[in-house]
């Protein structure tokens, strides 16, 4: 097709049928942002995250991680349920003043994103195949070393807040992005201003101090990848500051003002699982392993594992046992022990050892 923006409008009507919300084009030329990474992972912020310096500066050149591609198509999909209410944020809030209640990220309350974004990517890009003909594409969503939130900022689909997510105007930040990288030009869309302005929300909030500055994060600090992506132990200093998150942590998108625009999905996947709200740490402490792995089938949290899960719960019962010596927790942390991995124990009896603390 002769008209290539014409085609763009199309691919984007094309999206919208598939659930996306936004859409955009950005090239392949991220070498401004090469510094900025080289400085990130120098720094050391990336954590025990190997990945993120093993492939270098691969991640900001997408030609050359996807040999032939000339434009990334780039793609939000919005994630809270149809039923989330408009207080949401101020709900969320208040989860988190409930001690010995388990709070789960809102993305991960559903089903494994990256399953539901790649079938619909791949659905897209085969629908661009249809009508070119001969098509070289590659679909990524969080699943390879792409910079998508600087795809996503190139092209428009937001800004980077000062907590290093992509924010828009319309929608907040309650989306996830996938990416189609291509072998065609497709006009670029262009890029939108910030709008944080002196808010400092995000930055105030963080329990751990993890944005150590606007636009940067010390993932070693930021309690989504203590309890998410870190495998061994959770640093002692920071253990008492995680409260009674169990998996990820919202605080920065629940205190920021444009997620009071932030959207809903009718998509059912991204409805709320049975036992993810509200759960309390004592029922969730007790699941088997093989119950684990039943209620987690098809959901993100199953890819941290059972010891991990096990460490995160025993991590915030110690922090409601400090304000509460539970005696039915206490308890359960006894049993635990008894035949659990190192990486669990070491968590255990930390947690037991904060009862010993807690005002009688």
């Amino acid at each position: 097709m002769n008209n290539r923006t014409q085609f763009v409008s199309q691919i984007q009507d094309w999206a919208r049928e598939l659930g996306f919300s936004q859409i955009g084009v950005a090239g392949v030329d991220l070498s401004e942002a090469e510094p900025g990474l080289q400085d990130w992972l120098a720094q050391g912020f990336h954590g025990s995250m190997a990945y993120m310096a093993a492939h270098g500066l691969k991640r900001a050149r997408p030609a050359e991680l996807v040999p032939g591609t000339v434009s990334v198509i780039t793609l939000c999909m919005d994630y809270l349920p149809v039923s989330t209410p408009p207080d949401w944020q101020a709900l969320e809030l208040s989860r988190l003043q409930q001690p010995e209640r388990g709070v789960i990220s809102l993305y991960a309350r559903g089903r494994d994103y990256h399953k539901v974004l790649r079938s619909r990517l791949q659905q897209l890009a085969q629908r661009i195949a249809q009508h070119l003909g001969p098509l070289g594409y590659r679909v990524f969503t969080d699943s390879a070393p792409v910079l998508e939130a600087e795809l996503a900022r190139r092209s428009g689909l937001g800004w980077r807040g000062k907590h290093t997510l992509v924010l828009n105007r319309e929608a907040g930040s309650m989306f996830f992005l996938g990416e189609i990288f291509v072998d065609i030009s497709l006009p670029e869309t262009p890029a939108v201003s910030a709008h944080c302005g002196s808010c400092d929300a995000c930055m105030s909030v963080c329990p751990t101090r993890a944005i150590v500055q606007p636009n940067k994060l010390d993932a070693r600090r930021c309690i989504s990848y203590l309890t998410i992506e870190h495998a061994g132990p959770i640093p002692l200093e920071l253990r008492p500051l995680i409260g009674n998150r169990i998996y990820g942590c919202d605080d920065c998108q629940l205190v920021c003002p444009w997620n009071k625009y932030a959207r809903r999905h009718a998509l059912p996947d991204f409805d709320v699982r049975d036992g993810m709200v509200g759960a309390t740490l004592l029922s969730l402490f007790g699941w088997s392993e093989a119950e684990f792995m039943q209620r987690t089938e098809g959901s993100p949290i199953r890819r941290i594992g059972y010891s991990r899960w096990l460490r995160n719960l025993a991590v915030a019962i110690g922090n409601a046992l400090r304000t509460n010596p539970d005696p039915d927790l206490i308890a359960a942390l006894q049993r635990r022990a008894q035949g659990c991995d190192a990486l669990v124990l070491e968590h255990v009896h930390w947690a037991l050892a904060q009862a010993d603390s807690a005002p009688h």
